[in-house]
């Protein structure tokens, strides 16, 4: 497909270091630090990773990206929440790679454009990805733990059950003839105490735990529970059982505060794995 149009770094600098071998070298610390699974032989479908600055949620990511180090996907599909453009529906990055301090991230363009084509709730929206770090946080780290691999970047702009479960009929649909794995980017509660955080956020581990997105899904709804991605997670929790998970594993929680020390307004932090 000609007309590439890249996808320059929004956060490099910001949320992670600008510089590829600064960056390297951390995303390398991170995961030779992070835990190891407690499911034995089993390779994940699906992961839940946060978004946040690499200083605050890299290490919680790198518990969940440890587990697919130096594995081969047909595709990558990373779900990430808007922050910053609001529509309904899905934006796939179909003009072109992504790029990151680390190089350049080829886009499955063909298979955009036929999703593009084939479902009306899937579009291109440039503003979508221009800002958004949702996604883009989640790369490098991909960069380190697999080297060269197919992505396929998806927004999610207005999140329900019924989107949700369309993009994950979606999803499951590519893994009939691919080998396959989802990612969902989400942070959890935003800007409670710490006490008040541990709290929310315990109910939405519980209901990963649990691999129940019926559960999860009612906590956001009747706002007992928070996460900005919570659409990106019920997509891919949805899409994972399609394809054949059923069992999910809690790597890591932890908030802002036991980096920052300020205890006073935290954001959460979980990542996960579902495996089959």
């Amino acid at each position: 497909m000609s007309g590439s149009i890249l996808r320059p770094p929004a956060v490099a600098g910001t949320f992670y270091s600008d510089d590829p071998v600064i960056l390297r070298r951390e995303i390398e610390g991170y995961l030779a630090q992070a835990k190891a699974s407690v499911i034995e032989n089993s390779e994940p479908l699906a992961l839940v990773v946060p978004h946040a600055g690499y200083s605050f949620s890299g290490a919680v990511a790198a518990d969940a990206y440890r587990l697919i180090e130096g594995q081969n996907f047909d595709l990558v599909v990373v779900v990430a929440p808007t922050h910053h453009h609001y529509f309904a529906g899905v934006s796939i990055y179909s003009a072109g790679n992504y790029m990151t301090p680390l190089g350049e991230v080829e886009v499955d363009r063909e298979l955009a454009a036929e999703l593009i084509i084939k479902y009306p709730e899937i579009d291109f929206i440039p503003e979508a990805h221009r800002f958004e770090h949702s996604l883009e946080v989640q790369l490098p780290f991909l960069q380190v733990a697999l080297g060269d691999f197919t992505l396929l970047p998806m927004i999610m702009g207005q999140q329900g059950w019924s989107q949700a479960l369309k993009l994950a009929e979606i999803m499951a649909g590519l893994a009939t003839s691919r080998r396959l794995l989802l990612i969902a980017s989400t942070d959890l509660s935003h800007f409670h105490s710490a006490v008040k955080a541990d709290q929310l956020d315990r109910r939405i581990v519980e209901a990963v735990a649990a691999f129940d997105p019926v559960a999860f899904w009612s906590l956001i709804e009747n706002h007992r529970a928070e996460a900005c991605g919570a659409g990106p997670l019920l997509s891919v929790m949805l899409a994972a059982q399609k394809i054949g998970a059923d069992r999910a594993q809690i790597l890591t929680y932890r908030h802002s505060g036991e980096v920052c020390g300020d205890y006073s307004r935290v954001v959460g932090y979980m990542s996960a794995a579902f495996f089959s």
